[in-house]
């Protein structure tokens, strides 16, 4: 039997900073992905448990074998997820969604309607960084014909996609906040209905209140005539397409599992491609596990709905897998518990509970410049502290995307902030103010955490921890 140290800060603070310094390095000088900053960070943190903390190879080994088993139902729907959006795609539900959203604009209500694409757009694709870099961009011009301030409408623009990257059930992170909990997809996205719901409506009253002013302006249309002509030129566009999403929300409400669900919309998807495009088997096989690549002659168009497959989603679950490997490690050596345990010092009650989650999730996106870490480090930092006051999973997994994921586009130097700086040329310090959704969702969390508003606690688990 080896003799093991209890984990202190001082222990846990040697990987997580070296993952800070790496994966800042590697992203900001380099422009690398975070997959390989995760790894050295995993490096070391399998070196501190097995040389500081007395750990031996197997136990570290099991540890992170164990909690990416945790995520494995998550992978599976990724991967679900990838043969559905290809074959979305194929069939013209993607692009009726797109077709049909930007038909509601209109100048008095650019700015709502501006919301509301956004959000119809993002849902229907599963990424905020698809929606901005494409309808946003065509956005971003008829804004500024109407005189509208570019900030305004870039804010309104990620306030849109993020909605749709944080509800959709095609969205990495969707899916990625419930696993880490310990709460499923459709639990999930259900719940966040109750922070991001009010969150939304608060966000269309600012919105119309700031557009009223500019209601007198005439729309130029052109760049939006072109996306539509581009959609309609190669889609057999019809509502018809629509009722794949419709069907799969109706077997969410009935409580249909998530995966044969999803498997149930790339199936509709498979046979309305054929049904409204003249596809073939194997365009369709093609589609799922490929993705689909769209030549209109539009550049906007076909960056926005090439894209999907089986192969689309692995460097998700790649990252995924290495951010369990060094989330497990962390976990099973006691290094995740000694900082949990120093911030749980100020958290108590379920508020201050919630704040605390928001706050470290904040302070990840500030410090390791990556929404997915924002996810996964404060979801296994706190996974066993919300069991031990009896709260549900899907209070953390909410709490976790109202801030990992949306705090992300805010700041400049992560990635996600670094991308909607590229795609909308306005920088995240003055856009932020306007982006109402992304800073309002986290401070709404923490006031319904307070109340108690939706807030489900088992007091016998309390009695027993």
């Amino acid at each position: 039997m080896n003799t093991k140290k209890q984990a202190t800060l001082g222990h846990a603070f040697i990987p997580i900073i070296v993952l800070m310094v790496v994966l800042s390095v590697s992203i900001l000088v380099f422009g690398a992905d975070p997959h390989i900053p995760l790894l050295v960070a995993s490096i070391v943190a399998a070196f501190v448990a097995i040389f500081g903390l007395g750990y031996t190879w197997e136990e570290v080994e099991k540890g992170a074998i164990e909690t990416i088993q945790l995520s494995m139902q998550a992978i599976l729907i990724l991967m679900i997820i990838g043969t559905l959006i290809g074959a979305w795609i194929l069939s013209g539900t993607v692009p009726a969604m797109i077709y049909y959203g930007l038909q509601i604009l209109s100048p008095s209500i650019f700015l709502i309607a501006t919301l509301v694409i956004c959000s119809i757009v993002s849902l229907a694709t599963g990424t905020s960084w698809g929606t901005a870099g494409t309808i946003g961009v065509a956005l971003m011009g008829v804004g500024q014909g109407l005189g509208i301030p570019a900030p305004i409408v870039a804010g309104c623009i990620v306030s849109g996609a993020y909605f749709g990257d944080k509800m959709s059930p095609l969205s990495d992170t969707t899916n990625l906040a419930p696993a880490m909990a310990g709460s499923t997809l459709f639990e999930h996205i259900g719940y966040m209905v109750y922070t991001t719901g009010p969150t939304y409506l608060i966000c269309l009253v600012l919105y119309g209140l700031i557009g009223a002013k500019y209601a007198g302006s005439s729309l130029d249309t052109g760049s939006i005539d072109m996306i539509l002509n581009a959609i309609a030129g190669n889609f057999n566009i019809t509502p018809l397409l629509l009722l794949p999403p419709v069907i799969v929300i109706v077997l969410i409400a009935l409580k249909i599992p998530a995966i044969p669900g999803l498997l149930s919309g790339t199936v509709l998807g498979g046979i309305f491609a054929v049904i409204f495009q003249g596809s073939t088997l194997g365009d369709i096989v093609d589609a799922t596990h490929y993705g689909v690549t769209v030549e209109t002659g539009v550049e906007l168009v076909d960056d926005l709905l090439s894209g999907g497959g089986l192969d689309g989603m692995m460097w998700t679950v790649s990252l995924i897998l290495l951010a369990m490997v060094f989330g497990g490690i962390m976990e099973r050596t006691g290094m995740l518990q000694a900082i949990g345990n120093a911030i749980l010092k100020f958290a108590v009650n379920t508020g201050s509970l919630v704040t605390a989650t928001i706050l470290t999730s904040l302070a990840v996106n500030i410090l390791a410049a990556d929404q997915y870490l924002a996810i996964v480090i404060p979801g296994r930092m706190y996974k066993s502290v919300y069991e031990e006051r009896g709260l549900e999973p899907r209070l953390l997994s909410r709490t976790l995307e109202d801030a990992g994921t949306l705090t992300s586009a805010l700041i400049p130097w992560n990635t996600c902030g670094a991308f909607m700086h590229t795609a909308l040329g306005i920088s995240p310090m003055q856009f932020a103010p306007y982006a109402f959704l992304n800073f309002l969702n986290p401070i709404v969390a923490i006031v319904l955490a307070f109340t108690g508003i939706g807030i489900k606690q088992d007091k016998s688990k309390i009695a027993k921890s």
